[in-house]
């Protein structure tokens, strides 16, 4: 029996229901469960699709706003943006930095570059970075695939370690493992990614030499597959860690609400329990959270990735993102900025879309 079937089964249990007898059978001219079920799953398909559907009409907007704002702050900030330009700004003459000037159009009005902005990614041209000396467009494709494969892995371990975990410890609430976990969670949730970093050098770097320091490669030689995952396993760590405590203790709470369940009491009421319960009757319902979670969770991500690879020398975006806000890179900063506000925008949508199309509590009312 499914566990569609089982909550189907359990939500017309009567207080006066013998347990262990068979759930009345339809009328005839009834649908099926299965006809229900695949109905049920086409209109949750529908409503996930109109979901993505407003979510990009209001996405378009706000990714406009979000990159007019990134241009307008840059307009009243203190800083000298012909600076980034310059090798040593504070002895530049009036005429080198005129001709920075001139050459960058920097004297333009913010708006009006932000126009031109626009303008140059509809023809995939996103400026120059001064913070690389290359092409916005070169940066990231370089450096776009080690962010993504970084990010992706620790976001991928992350949920399969805290679903499983949260799950266990949800089951055993109150139980010295339950304790354990949750206390070590709250802790980790009130580190900042970057002591976490610096842990880590500390122990498996400096102090046991099991893993370099910082970079992707050692000095003088190429990029190669066991050097990435030598300089690697540290952020990876890192980075699996920082995402851990929050999705463990949504986890955790999602189970401990799913047990006390009127659903949950009438599978334990049939003699169901252990792993069978969990899979069929806890999993499917707690896990809806965790996922609706994943992608409010997103900014974390793109955060700590940002400290992660600083720190460790990782060369991805998040690191870039951070050299041009540091330098003035203007081009740098408004693509990196716009395209995580976009990676957040996108993950949310497909999260809530997700859980649409699995719940089928959510599908009926979206």
């Amino acid at each position: 029996m499914t566990s569609l079937e089982t909550s189907l089964d359990d939500n017309v249990v009567s207080p006066g229901f013998e347990a262990g007898k068979l759930a009345p059978q339809p009328a005839p001219g009834e649908a099926g469960v299965g006809g229900a079920e695949s109905a049920s799953q086409r209109g949750r398909g529908r409503a996930a699709a109109r979901l993505l559907l407003r979510r990009s009409l209001v996405g378009i907007p706000s990714l406009l706003v979000i990159s007019l704002a990134i241009f307008g702050l840059t307009a009243v900030s203190p800083f000298d943006p012909t600076a980034a330009y310059l090798n040593s700004p504070e002895f530049a003459t009036q005429a080198q930095r005129d001709a920075v000037t001139d050459a960058y159009a920097l004297d333009q009005n913010w708006f009006s570059a932000w126009w031109h902005w626009w303008g140059g990614i509809l023809t995939g041209d996103l400026g120059w970075s001064s913070t690389r000396s290359q092409e916005v467009t070169t940066v990231i494709a370089q450096r776009l695939p080690y962010t993504l494969t970084m990010a992706a892995l620790a976001l991928i371990s992350a949920a399969i370690i805290a679903i499983g975990l949260g799950a266990v410890i949800g089951m055993r609430q109150g139980g010295l493992l339950d304790r354990g976990c949750s206390a070590l969670a709250t802790i980790l949730a009130a580190t900042p990614p970057f002591v976490v970093s610096l842990l880590l050098v500390s122990v498996f770097a400096v102090g046991l030499g099991a893993f370099p320091t910082s970079g992707a490669r050692k000095p003088g030689e190429d990029y190669s597959f066991g050097g990435l995952v030598s300089h690697g396993v540290l952020p990876y760590v890192a980075l699996t860690v920082a995402m851990i405590p929050w999705l463990l203790l949504s986890m955790r709470a999602a189970v401990v609400e799913a047990v006390t369940s009127d659903a949950v009491r009438a599978a334990l009421s049939r003699g169901i329990g252990g792993w069978t319960l969990l899979r069929g009757h806890v999993a499917p319902v707690s896990v809806l959270p965790t996922l609706a979670l994943l992608g409010t969770r997103l900014p974390e991500l793109i955060a700590g990735a940002a400290i992660v690879e600083t720190v460790f020398g990782w060369p991805g975006l998040a690191e870039s993102l951070v050299d041009s806000a540091v330098a003035l890179d203007f081009p740098l900063l408004a693509a990196l900025a716009v395209g995580a506000a976009a990676l957040v925008l996108i993950g949310s949508a497909l999260s809530d879309a997700a859980a649409v199309w699995i719940d089928p509590r959510i599908g009926l009312t979206a």
